[in-house]
Formats: C-alpha cells, sequence, structure tokens
C-alpha cells in the first residue's frame, strides 16, 4: 500500500498542469509548422494572420460559440486554423473529436499531409499521439488516440463515418463539395452534427470555398450566422470598412498600377500598407446572432504580404472575365463568393437583333485574323457558319447558310466544298481561307462525315462529337478511328475530336452580354436574321437534381431549332483547335505576323486549289478501311 502512494505521489508530482488557453494562444505557445504542408515552416505567429485570430478563439472551449462557419476564399489559412485548433484539442482539450472530408480519399490525403505533420513537428502533441506504424494501434490513417479523447477521420460520401460514433467535436473541411443526401438518410452536414446532439459544450467548424449561388451549402450557413466581416482602417484617414473588389482600381488594363480606394476619403492607398491595416482590424458582425453560430468571410484581398498579392488577383481577374468559367473561379476562390451562371435567360432574339451591324457578308473585318467554320449536318440539309477571329476572341459572323439535300448522298458534300474550301476576301485586300471546319458526326450520317473529313485533314477539315460528360474542355483530343485489315491505325485516316458543348455554350452566352467592342464581343452582320437569332438563342439552361446533386444542364425551347447556336458552338470549338498547335500565349501575335492582314498580299499562284486538288485526287480503296465502332 505504501508503494501504491509513493508512485501515485510521483505521478502528481510530475505532472505538468498548463494554464488555460484560448486556441490563438495555444498555437502561438506550441505550433510548428511543418515544411511538408506549409510554404512558411516554423513557428506559428498570430500577427502573420490576424483575422484567424477571432476566428479560432470561438473554438475555445470557454467561449459560448458552439458553430463556426468559415467562408473563405481559397489560401488563406482556414485550413491551418482548423489544424490549430485539432492540436489544442489533443493536448489542452482532449475528447471525441470527428474530422470530415468530402471523400475518404481526401481524408486519407489530410491525415497524411497534415496531421502526421501536426503531429510530428509540435512537440506538445508528439508525446500524445503514437508514432504511425508503431506496434501501438492508436495512430492510423483514419484513427489517432490520445489521453482522455480520439479523432475519427472519414469521408462526407461515408453514411458509416457518419453516423459511428457520438462526439463532442466536429470539424467538416469544403462542405460544398458534401453530398446533399446521403443514402436516402439527409445530407451529410445534418448527420454529422446529429453525433455532437448529446453534448452540452459542443464545437463545430465548417469551412469551405463557395461555388454556385442557391446552392452553396457555406453560403447557407454563413447566411444563418452572424455574418462577420473584417474591417480594416484606411491608412490615410481610418475609417473603418471592409475590403470589397468594387473598390480595387487600376489603369490601362495594367495590374502593376493596382491600389485600393477608400470609401470614407476616396484616397487610394497600396498593398504594402497591408502591415499596417491588417493588424488593426476587427471583426464586425453584420447580421443578429442567436449567440450560437458565428459566422467570418473573406476574401482573398486580406491575404498577407508574401502570399496572392493584389497584382496577381487583378492579372487573374482580366484573364478569367471573358470566359465564365476562369471567371466562376476567380469569383469563388479568389473573392469567396458564390457565382451566378444563369446567362441564357438574359438573352434574348430581339436584343441581339439590334446588334446586326453593316459590314458585308462573306467579307473578313480588318481585325479578323483567322477563319474558322462549324457544320451542323441534319436528315435533309447541312447548316454551315464561317466565323472570323480576333484578338481576345472578338468574333465576327462572315457567312451563314443552310443547303438543303441528301447528306447520304456526294452531290451535298460538293456544294460545301464549294462553300467552305474557298477563300474569303478581307477588308483589307488579301484573301484569308479557313483554318479549322469542324463537321458534327454526331447524327444519323456519322460514315458520311467521317469520309468527308478523312478526305480533307490536310485542309483542317476535323470530325467533332458532343463530349457526353459535363464540364469537359472546348476541345479534346483527337481519337483515330481508322484501322487496316491488321487492326492498326492508318496514319491518315479518319479522326474524331470531342467538344465540351456545355462549356462552350456557356462562355458564349456569357459573351452575347457583351455590350461594347472588344475581347470576347460577338459581331453579327446582315446574314442574322430574326430567324437566326431565334436559332442562337433557342437553349437554355435548367437546373435538375441527379443522386442529390444540382446539375446544369442546357435544353432546347419546344420546336425551336438551334442550328445556328450549334454551328457557332462549332466554329468557337474550331479556334480551340488552333489553340493546340499553336501556342496561345503568342498565337495572336504570330497569326498577324504570318503576313495575311499586313496590307495586301501579293497572289500566291504556286497555290492549288482546294476543290480541283480533291477532284484529281484518288480514292483510297474502300478495303483498306474497318469502319469505326
Amino acid at each position: 500500500m505504501t508503494l501504491v502512494k509513493t508512485l501515485i505521489k510521483d505521478c502528481i508530482n510530475n505532472l505538468q498542469f498548463e494554464e488555460p488557453l484560448n486556441v490563438a494562444e495555444w498555437a502561438e505557445k506550441h505550433r510548428v509548422l511543418s515544411s511538408k504542408s506549409s510554404s512558411e515552416a516554423g513557428a506559428w505567429k498570430n500577427k502573420r494572420t490576424p483575422y484567424l485570430v477571432e476566428p479560432m478563439d470561438c473554438l475555445s472551449t470557454d467561449n459560448p460559440i458552439q458553430r463556426v462557419v468559415l467562408q473563405f476564399g481559397s489560401q488563406l489559412g482556414k485550413t491551418e486554423a482548423g489544424s490549430n485548433w485539432l492540436g489544442y484539442v489533443i493536448s489542452h482539450s482532449p475528447a471525441s473529436m470527428l474530422v470530415i472530408q468530402p471523400t475518404l480519399e481526401m481524408a486519407k490525403r489530410l491525415s497524411r499531409q497534415r496531421l502526421e505533420g501536426l503531429i510530428n513537428d509540435t512537440p506538445i502533441i508528439s508525446n500524445l499521439v503514437a508514432p504511425a506504424r508503431s506496434r501501438d494501434s492508436g495512430n492510423t490513417m483514419f484513427s489517432k488516440d490520445f489521453p482522455g479523447g480520439i479523432m475519427v477521420l472519414t469521408g462526407a460520401n461515408s453514411a458509416v463515418g457518419l453516423r459511428s460514433m457520438p462526439c463532442r467535436y466536429i470539424f467538416m473541411d469544403e462542405i460544398d463539395a458534401f453530398p446533399p443526401d446521403l443514402d436516402n438518410e439527409g445530407d451529410a452536414v445534418s448527420l454529422a452534427e446529429k453525433r455532437t446532439m448529446t453534448f452540452s459544450r459542443r464545437k463545430i467548424l465548417m469551412t469551405s470555398t463557395p461555388t454556385i449561388k442557391d446552392f452553396s451549402r457555406i453560403e447557407q450557413e454563413y447566411l444563418e450566422s452572424d455574418q462577420r466581416r473584417y474591417y480594416v482602417p484606411c491608412v490615410h484617414c481610418g475609417h473603418m470598412q471592409y475590403l470589397k473588389w468594387s473598390q480595387v482600381k487600376w489603369e490601362n488594363n495594367d495590374p502593376k498600377t493596382v491600389k485600393y480606394e477608400c470609401e470614407g476619403c476616396s484616397k487610394k492607398f497600396v498593398e504594402k500598407d497591408k502591415h499596417y491595416f491588417l493588424e488593426r482590424g476587427e471583426w464586425r458582425a453584420t447580421a443578429p446572432s442567436d449567440g450560437k453560430t458565428a459566422g467570418f468571410h473573406l476574401n482573398g484581398l486580406y491575404s498577407p504580404l508574401g502570399w496572392k498579392g493584389w497584382e496577381e488577383i487583378v492579372d487573374d481577374f482580366l484573364k478569367a472575365k471573358a470566359d465564365p468559367q476562369r471567371l466562376k473561379t476567380f469569383v469563388n476562390t479568389v473573392l469567396g463568393e458564390t457565382f451566378e451562371e444563369n446567362y441564357a435567360a438574359k438573352v434574348g432574339a430581339d436584343v441581339l437583333m439590334e446588334r446586326v451591324e453593316s459590314y458585308e457578308s462573306n467579307m473578313i473585318p480588318e481585325k479578323a485574323v483567322v477563319v474558322t467554320a462549324g457544320v451542323d449536318v441534319q436528315d435533309n440539309r447541312l447548316a454551315l457558319s464561317v466565323w472570323g477571329w480576333g484578338r481576345g476572341e472578338e468574333g465576327w459572323l462572315i457567312d451563314h447558310q443552310e443547303i438543303y439535300g441528301d447528306p447520304g448522298g456526294s452531290e451535298l458534300w460538293k456544294q460545301l466544298d464549294q462553300l467552305l474550301l474557298r477563300p474569303f476576301r478581307h477588308e483589307l485586300g488579301n484573301q484569308l481561307k479557313p483554318d479549322v471546319i469542324a463537321v458534327d458526326s454526331g447524327g444519323h450520317f456519322t460514315n458520311e462525315v467521317y469520309a468527308y473529313t478523312r478526305d480533307r485533314r490536310k485542309y483542317g477539315v476535323i470530325a467533332i462529337k458532343g463530349a457526353s460528360q459535363k464540364d469537359k474542355p472546348p476541345i479534346g483530343k483527337g481519337k483515330k478511328l481508322d484501322l487496316n485489315w491488321k487492326g492498326r491505325i492508318i496514319k491518315q485516316g479518319a479522326e474524331l475530336f470531342t467538344v465540351g458543348t456545355d462549356t462552350i455554350k456557356t462562355t458564349l452566352f456569357s459573351r452575347l452580354r457583351h455590350v461594347e467592342s472588344g475581347a470576347g464581343y460577338l459581331h453579327f452582320n446582315v446574314k442574322a436574321d430574326e430567324e437566326y437569332f431565334k436559332q442562337l438563342t433557342a437553349e437554355k439552361q435548367i437546373i435538375r437534381f441527379v443522386k442529390g446533386f444540382p446539375v446544369r444542364d442546357w435544353v432546347k425551347k419546344s420546336s425551336a431549332r438551334n442550328e445556328a447556336l450549334d454551328t457557332l458552338v462549332y466554329a468557337y470549338a474550331g479556334l480551340h483547335r488552333l489553340y493546340q498547335k499553336k501556342d496561345r500565349r503568342t498565337i495572336w501575335d504570330n497569326l498577324e505576323e504570318r503576313g495575311r492582314i499586313k496590307g495586301k498580299l501579293k497572289e500566291n499562284k504556286g497555290e492549288k486549289d482546294y476543290i480541283s486538288e480533291l477532284r484529281s485526287r484518288k480514292r483510297v480503296e474502300k478495303p483498306k478501311f474497318v469502319s469505326s465502332w
């Protein structure tokens, strides 16, 4: 008995009791950033990201807040703030904890890249968690045991993982990627929160970069919170304000001139002033609160010096503003805001009719430096559109026609040759031929399209087909289709390119909203009549749910024709085919330098006539080809 008392006494004497700390204080005292997961390895400094102090402190055990919502842009430290909380729980306030990533694979990645570094490089934690791959099973990929608690990692796609254990703490990262309905049991966020219902002093952290407006879970959670924003003082007048994209100013499309205009005094300050105003900033609630949920919104303008700077942000915007897909990424990841994509409902045929210009049909305007064409194959006709393109993908309709006949015969294709395999006159006096002619093969005349494009490959004629999956690039890599009797690919055989039609349509409808000439603007000549614009706007975006996820689909209006839209899509895909063959960064310089628009060109007397050559060429014997399957 005396021995037991002695041992107990020695244990008590050896225990090191730490004064109560909040999460930010704990991070400042103990956290060491791993070189494995951080670009700034070493001791954690709160002054580097002062905007993270209050969100972290809301996660402290003595704070009455139960739910913390971080709607942040990317690379602002939200996940590291969550990691600080994990370390705090392990060493300072142990209890059962659930860490949820969108998928099990992402949970595995978090465990390897962040948690291992957190545990191994932070001494106070490494002494409490068994080393990985030891005989002690307390440190596995998805489970970390520590005195007084356990941390379990799982994916939001695992219903079993979300209902397996009660817990006091939950960390849900990137919740906008969580499934909204998991095995018909409800959304993953609600299922996870139920695990904490028996704990009176629970803590829940939800973080994410937002996505689509009205479907973003992090936005929904933020709007139901007290909606805090980080107010900073103007360096000139001291006026407190939160940084808005609308107040960012620059001159002549030059990102190097970027400054921020104060809402109070209208004077501008520069990014190097961040040290001053970030340290003096404060979070302010902008909505009523129930006292249990604190929401924080932060955009990339607050990124500390040395991270993503204002100049880079402006440069990203200038590159993205004409491309809806890139603009969506910018709004989500840099501004930390949701993105609204419903362009089709705002573009009507009557509005576009007013934009018809007087430039001559079949004449290439001065600023156009390259020509592409799109061909849509119907059961009794071919529809074609010829487009000229200039810098910034400014486009001009050159010609639009429909030629009637049987696509199963040869006569209709001969007419197409007469219309497209010829030079078009340029306003400067020279001539341009289409660099790419994209022909749709997805209808009832697939083999005829393959035969047509096979014989005209060297003239830039390609076979295309719409991609079956969403969010594909404007044009994919070509796939060889023709095989010889040995099953080997014939080098000069037919080739098929997949086209991301939904991606292109989203891009084009956004550009139809442009009201000023320049990058991305689409010009129309007298060939574009009322029927043309009805076809151009014959489709709209709708939202439907597939397995609980919102999916945006392009659907054609009842009984409407859409050949004008399809041929524009194919012509635009043809432009992106050029990007595959030329350096996108210098393509417009090269197109101008090749001499086509720099004054009148001398006639190229030795140039072969496309149509004459085609007529004189001998057909390859059919037995050498095997139909595609």
